[in-house]
């Protein structure tokens, strides 16, 4: 678990410094409640180094929002985790 923006910026942006052209690109955008969405997000990029193609539309992003601001980031490799996790299984 990370805490606190500086503790994010530096360990995710430590992750991708072994990519290239990474993207996350959101595709759903599904209201929980007023102070929760989850989105399910496509990821793409080449490894730096091994040139592994990531090619993924299984993962999902999940933010709760207190007063305008996200206060809780959790990153999910499986959708399905994170629609049980939230209570919208399809």
């Amino acid at each position: 678990m990370w805490v606190g923006r500086q503790e994010m910026a530096a360990r995710y942006g430590a992750w991708l410094s072994g990519w290239k052209d990474f993207r996350a690109d959101p595709e759903q955008y599904l209201v929980v409640d007023p102070n929760r969405i989850l989105v399910l997000v496509h990821d793409s990029g080449r490894g730096r180094t091994s040139g592994l193609v990531l090619d993924d539309r299984t993962v999902a992003n999940y933010f709760e929002i207190r007063g305008g601001k996200v206060t809780r980031l959790a990153l999910y490799w499986s959708r399905d985790r994170a629609l049980a996790d939230v209570g919208l299984e399809e």
